[in-house]
């Protein structure tokens, strides 16, 4: 899992925060902090609870996350929308709304990343296209979109580990592998 730094999610230790140990590196830690303006009383509370003793942290799986953290179906519909009429900064102002009112999803991440790539901000949709992977490592658009901007970057060797993926992820086939494969294959990539 890549550490992937997103303008604006620099911060400081919380107040009362104390070291315990070092991680071991070969251990996967993942920990997913949410903050969300209109929840801060009750974020206050939990963490004094969990700090006193008189609560412990909780776990919520990929899927709760989503469900509990996750766009709205109709905003993703209305960004899928300006993507598609190519409005591409309309998407990306959009999105990042999103994202400044707590949104953590692997589509809003992967939708980014193909409007930022489409207007030309190959590094930042790298950095994106990574961020989905992370909340969701088996999201096929995230792995065909970052496949594609591997194609045009040259970075054939990259495209074809996501490829490998996909094949796994759909054995019968489906879009995003056929559209990578393509990409591949012809050594471009198509406008979407």
């Amino acid at each position: 899992m890549a550490n992937i730094p997103l303008k604006g999610s620099e911060r400081t230790a919380m107040r009362g925060a104390r070291k315990l140990a070092p991680t071991d590196p070969t251990e996967r830690l993942e920990v997913t902090i949410l903050v969300r303006r209109r929840a801060r009383p009750e974020l206050a509370a939990r963490v004094a609870a969990c700090a006193s003793g008189r609560a412990a942290g909780s776990f919520l799986s990929r899927d709760e996350f989503a469900k509990r953290h996750g766009a709205d179906p109709a905003d993703l519909a209305a960004v899928r929308a300006k993507i598609k009429a190519k409005d591409f900064g309309g998407a990306v102002a959009d999105l990042n709304g999103m994202i400044d009112k707590g949104v953590q999803h692997a589509d809003v991440y992967n939708l980014l990343g193909f409007s930022l790539r489409n207007q030309g901000d190959n590094k930042s949709a790298q950095t994106y296209y990574s961020k989905a992977l992370d909340f969701d490592p088996e999201h096929k658009g995230a792995l065909e979109y970052q496949g594609e901007l591997f194609v045009k970057l040259g970075q054939f060797d990259k495209a074809q580990v996501n490829l490998a993926k996909l094949v796994k992820l759909c054995p019968q086939g489906c879009e995003e592998r056929e559209d990578l494969e393509e990409a591949i294959k012809t050594k471009t990539v198509k406008a979407h």
